[in-house]
């Protein structure tokens, strides 16, 4: 059975300075469920990132997780267990994200191969999550290197390896940061249409709230590392009940007024 429900619950995340700890993400809890995107907004340095690479155990060095679970179905896991198999990730820079001397098939045939997918199927799983993805001609692109592909390209491999990895939640970490604005629509409508289609429960962490409006179900605020606000989308745009909600609300509309006015 598909699982339904991935749960974070109390994540709290530390590090040290000046032989002193501080407190970076503080008793943190979100719900993704199949089917639908949560997004995890907030200003730059407020956590986001950080919740979800903590979540999978996947701290930068320096950071440690103190506190915390996560479960799938009401069933504790550990991190390590679930991380690329219940949970892909799409990172916000992909072409840091690839190894720049190794081909695309060189990447796409390792995730299998270390989840024990028989060699006979590795091929087919990975066309099979390009054509999903938006890329043709799979034997083309997977002989390419990093260095010969667009930002766009390379963010729906990405997404590509994700859903060859079968995995039935994704973490998007800021996924169109970096792609300029028509190749952002289309991973934006992509995304979207995976999670619909495919009943994906997507984490999407962003500071743009048009990606909020564009794609999220349901929105869960972040101030200095914990959450101030959850809520519908339309609840979190209309009726916002927190200071900085309306904030991150207002400063995406004024965006729109001052076009207007121009």
């Amino acid at each position: 059975m598909t699982p339904s429900c991935l749960a974070i619950r109390g994540l709290g995340v530390e590090t040290t300075r000046r032989g002193a700890a501080v407190r970076l993400v503080d008793d943190v809890s979100l719900e993704v469920r199949a089917g639908e995107t949560l997004a995890l907004v907030g200003a730059s340095g407020c956590g986001k990132s950080l919740t979800c690479a903590a979540s999978l155990d996947a701290t930068p060095p320096g950071v440690r997780r103190t506190a915390g679970s996560i479960a799938i179905d009401g069933v504790e896991q550990a991190p390590a267990d679930i991380r690329g198999r219940l949970v892909a990730t799409i990172m916000q820079n992909p072409r840091s994200a690839f190894n720049p001397v190794r081909t695309m098939r060189q990447h796409a045939m390792e995730g299998p191969a270390a989840r024990g997918v028989p060699a006979a199927g590795r091929a087919q799983r990975i066309r099979v999550a390009m054509a999903d993805a938006g890329l043709e001609d799979a034997d083309r692109i997977l002989a390419l290197h990093p260095f010969e592909m667009s930002g766009g390209m390379l963010q729906r491999m990405m997404i590509a390896l994700a859903l060859a990895s079968g995995a039935p939640f994704l973490f998007a970490d800021e996924p169109t940061t970096d792609l300029d604005l028509i190749v952002q629509r289309d991973i934006l409508d992509l995304l979207l249409r995976l999670t619909r289609e495919q009943g994906l429960g997507v984490l999407l962490v962003t500071h743009d709230m048009g990606v909020v409006a564009a794609l999220a179900d349901r929105v869960a605020v972040m101030d200095a590392g914990r959450i101030v606000e959850t809520g519908p989308v339309m609840d979190i745009f209309h009726r916002p009940a927190h200071p900085v909600t309306r904030s991150l609300r207002d400063a995406h509309l004024s965006l729109y007024r001052d076009r207007s006015a121009a």
